[in-house]
């Protein structure tokens, strides 16, 4: 799920009736074979530990970061079978108190960090503490991330030729025609075929259910007791997962950025509601960018604002910027816009410098990546697409693809088809689905957990928090209102933040669910003159 509506779209969608291939994997209880499995290799870890060294010379990590590896069964129903390496990253508390007491902050162990996805890695993670926002977190726990199964350098996947990867320049139709969309098909059922021949019989266990046991087997080998967690996005998914399967374990919880975790919403629903979402926040954006019309030209109204978009979309369409910059290419720079607030000055920035003759900082912002960034892309997109795909059902049918996203392009056109060819390989995938666990928790099986959320947030529409506040018994939901950042954890919010320590540092949660108002609008940039190039972001 890549990507804000206040209420749920669900009642609206008036969605056809799935034609699903069938859940060939219920969900592994805990007498299963599974479970049994797990706690094999979490026994295992416990006593091999992690032996921490040097960080692979590939990730380009600073050396006061350390890493090392965590063995996990590729298929925890045989945990004597084949079994894959995942790599953990970690920098020590600092035990400093960041107001300069002089006293000894005293340590919390690890927090461990899953950043979303699916197929994003944590390995950064550590480096937050950096961070002044994280300083007093960083103080009290070992901050820890990890690269999931498949993410390099984690028995990493690949679906395709990274040197393939990103076909540009390319279209970007709101309204496809029936020849393109049957292209589009036919690429998604080859990149799902490219999948299955490049993943082999292992492409099945790549699934957020093994996600979550790798995460108690990443547990025990760091030698906590019990997880202290902090997902955001796709992480929150996990994390509900593993209080699902593992509520004992669980000492405390953050879920950032929420994913509806409803069965019937993973992942076919969910996609949907974020296409409609977004539509919400991309007319966030244009009005900002309407109100700072003396900075940027580009209109005093949204209209204006959408009228300039779609002009710079056709004349990428007739010539790309660069060689390199299509309509498509322009949509996928401005979707992130729709994630994060501080994307909005350098993509007004380069709209208008393009329209005003100079392409260069949309090629910078849009422009083909790097050699190491398409290896990191082709595989980041692999395991997206492997985990969504084998997580649950999904249409099998084009037909109720293009019905379903026909009527929601009439009101949501920014992403709406976008999305479809992203996840359109799921509907021709080989490989057996699970079934989605049914994340429920009664009262007293799990501690307090937090959950934090942006009112606006395209990305994780709000009605997921809503949803797994309901879910987890005894958790606290603390929301930015009027606010569409995707990721509100140690940000700008001193609000959000001083929820965030209390919970994590001394345990404490608000009575109630609580609101926090929401940060600052971003300070517009003045344009560059022709020829110079804004910054890569």
């Amino acid at each position: 799920m890549r990507a804000a509506a206040l209420y749920s779209a669900a009642g609206s969608l008036l969605l056809t009736t799935l034609a699903v291939a069938p859940a060939q994997a219920a969900p592994a209880g805990p007498g299963s074979a599974e479970a049994r499995g797990t706690a094999v290799a979490a026994g295992r870890a416990a006593a091999a530990g992690v032996e921490f060294g040097r960080c692979p010379k590939a990730e380009e990590l600073p050396g006061s970061m350390r890493c090392g590896t965590v063995e996990v069964p590729l298929d925890y129903a045989h945990p004597d079978g084949r079994r894959i390496t995942l790599t953990v990253s970690r920098v020590r508390a600092t035990h400093k108190d960041p107001d300069d007491s002089g006293r000894k902050v005293p340590g919390q162990g690890a927090l461990l960090f899953n950043p979303g996805g699916p197929g994003g890695s944590g390995l950064y993670f550590p480096l937050v503490g950096m961070v002044p926002e994280w300083k007093r977190i960083a103080a009290a726990y070992d901050l820890v991330g990890y690269a999931p199964r498949g993410v390099a350098p984690s028995a990493p996947l690949s679906c395709q030729d990274p040197g393939t990867f990103f076909k540009g320049p390319r279209p970007a139709p709101t309204r496809p025609s029936d020849a393109y969309k049957k292209k589009r098909a036919a690429e998604a059922e080859a990149y799902a075929r490219d999948c299955a021949e490049r993943g082999g019989a292992a492409l099945r266990h790549f699934h957020s259910l093994n996600n979550a046991r790798d995460l108690e087997v990443v547990r025990a080998a760091l030698g906590e007791r019990r997880l202290t967690f902090m997902g955001a996005s796709y992480g929150t998914y996990l994390g509900a997962l593993y209080a699902e399967l593992f509520p004992s374990h669980v000492r405390r919880m953050v879920f950032d950025s929420v994913v509806d975790p409803d069965p019937g919403q993973v992942w076919y629903r969910n996609n949907l509601e974020q296409s409609e979402a977004f539509e919400d926040r991309w007319d966030d954006f244009k009005e900002w960018v309407a109100e700072h019309d003396d900075v940027y030209g580009l209109g005093d109204r949204p209209r204006q604002v959408q009228d300039a978009y779609e002009e710079a979309s056709a004349r990428l369409a007739e010539k790309p910027a660069g060689g390199t910059v299509g309509p498509a290419q322009l949509q996928g720079a401005f979707l992130k816009a729709g994630y994060y607030d501080d994307y909005w000055p350098h993509r007004a920035e380069a709209l208008s410098a393009y329209l005003r003759g100079d392409p260069q900082p949309l090629v910078d912002q849009a422009g083909t990546r790097t050699e190491e960034g398409a290896v990191a892309a082709e595989n980041s997109n692999a395991v997206y697409t492997a985990v969504e795909c084998n997580d649950a059902p999904w249409p099998t049918d084009f037909e109720v693809w293009d019905r379903d996203n026909t009527r929601l392009a009439r009101r949501a056109p920014f992403e709406t088809w976008d999305n479809v060819w992203t996840n359109l390989p799921c509907a021709y995938w080989r490989a057996p689905r699970q079934r989605p666990l049914d994340v429920r928790t009664a009262p007293g099986e799990l501690p307090p957990t937090l959950i934090l959320a942006a009112e606006r947030d395209a990305a994780t529409p709000y009605e997921g928090a809503l949803e797994l506040r309901r879910r987890l018994s005894g958790s606290v939901l603390v929301t930015e209102r009027d606010a569409g950042t995707h990721g509100i954890a140690a940000g700008p919010n001193a609000c959000v933040n001083g929820h965030l320590e209390a919970y994590l540092l001394d345990g404490r949660l608000p009575a109630r669910d609580a609101s926090c108002a929401p940060r600052p609008e971003p300070e517009p940039r003045p344009t560059a003159a022709p020829g110079s190039a804004a910054p890569k972001t």
